[in-house]
């Protein structure tokens, strides 16, 4: 596995990393065997970036990355999360919260379940509109300085809050939702991270399985399946959707790669601090995106792809109404 630097402070991680969401199986048991034995497959294909987040779960999927991980902590990343107030049997969706105090509680509580002395990349999962994001980078860094964390993050932040935050204490990576089908970042995020050597971390690099052709209809997911509710799912904005899947797969076949592994090359050639966090719920599926950093795309591969799928060509919102309201829009 190659690997790539994420910002200027010096964290160096896994071309590719793995996102560790849990696994939607109904036994406890089941996820957790099953989460750990997808992160050990990562591992075994050289991959050395774990994402994870407090949020996830909530709790139990920190707990089960650590479980995973121990014993090779000298040889791997771990990045995980702040912002919200998670309570037991609380409000969904969680409420956010990212004053001082809760940040330093969370960071503790978060060391505590993955049972590590420093989480190497610390993000705010989404920012909070009462809370300035100075104080939170003032905070973190506070962190830093403690030895707790080792380097500041931001999730779904907008250019002017990346650079707030930035002139406080040095941000090191962007966890965006970025991939031919949500390109939002080209416009702002992604132009601000190159100009301050900012890595950027691409969630959902597979369109939600979309890309890689795992689920392209309604029938394919379970009723209570979150995606069922996205606009890009619904009618015909779906139909459009399939049918530039059908091109990128005619495409990725001509070339003798899988549709996921054509998109994750794609986004390793948009920037060199780009580190796609591709999840997964079947081992095979590990090996297979993993691959894809060892393709190499050539100029005309990359203007073929441009041309047959267009940033404006997809149709629909990537949430619904309430959650685009969760984004920030500074």
């Amino acid at each position: 596995m190659h690997r790539r630097k994420l910002g200027s402070q010096g964290l160096e991680v896994s071309a590719i990393g793995l996102g560790c969401l849990s696994s939607p199986t109904s036994a406890a048991g089941q996820e957790e065997a099953l989460t750990v034995s997808i992160i050990h497959r990562a591992l075994d294909n050289g991959v050395t970036f774990f994402d994870t987040a407090e949020a996830y779960g909530p709790w139990e999927n920190e707990k089960q990355v650590g479980k995973a991980l121990k014993g090779v902590r000298d040889k791997i990343q771990i990045a995980t999360k702040f912002g919200y107030n998670i309570t037991p049997g609380g409000p969904r969706p969680y409420p956010s919260d990212s004053r001082p105090e809760q940040i330093r509680r969370v960071c503790d509580a978060s060391l505590q379940r993955l049972g590590i002395e420093t989480i190497d990349l610390l993000y705010q999962h989404r920012t909070d509109p009462n809370v300035p994001i100075e104080d939170v980078a003032g905070t973190v860094g506070e962190l830093v300085q403690a030895g707790k964390v080792r380097f500041f993050g931001l999730c779904e932040a907008s250019a002017n809050t990346i650079r707030r935050a930035h002139a406080v204490h040095p941000v090191t990576a962007i966890e965006s939702e970025y991939s031919l089908w949500t390109r939002d970042v080209e416009d702002g995020v992604l132009p601000t991270c190159r100009e301050l050597g900012i890595g950027l971390v691409p969630f959902s690099p597979l369109g939600r399985g979309f890309l890689a052709g795992s689920a392209t209809s309604l029938e394919e997911l379970s009723p209570t399946d979150f995606r069922r509710n996205m606009p890009r799912w619904q009618g015909d904005a779906l139909e459009t959707n399939r049918n530039l899947a059908a091109a990128l797969r005619r495409i990725a076949e001509a070339r003798g790669y899988t549709p996921g592994q054509l998109v994750l090359a794609w986004l390793l050639h948009q920037h060199d601090q780009i580190v796609p966090i591709p999840a997964t719920t079947r081992l095979h599926r590990v090996d297979e995106n993993m691959a894809a950093a060892d393709i190499i795309l050539t100029t005309e591969d990359l203007a073929e792809i441009d041309r047959a799928l267009p940033k404006t060509a997809w149709v629909g919102a990537r949430y619904d109404a309430r959650g685009m309201a969760t984004l920030d829009k500074s």
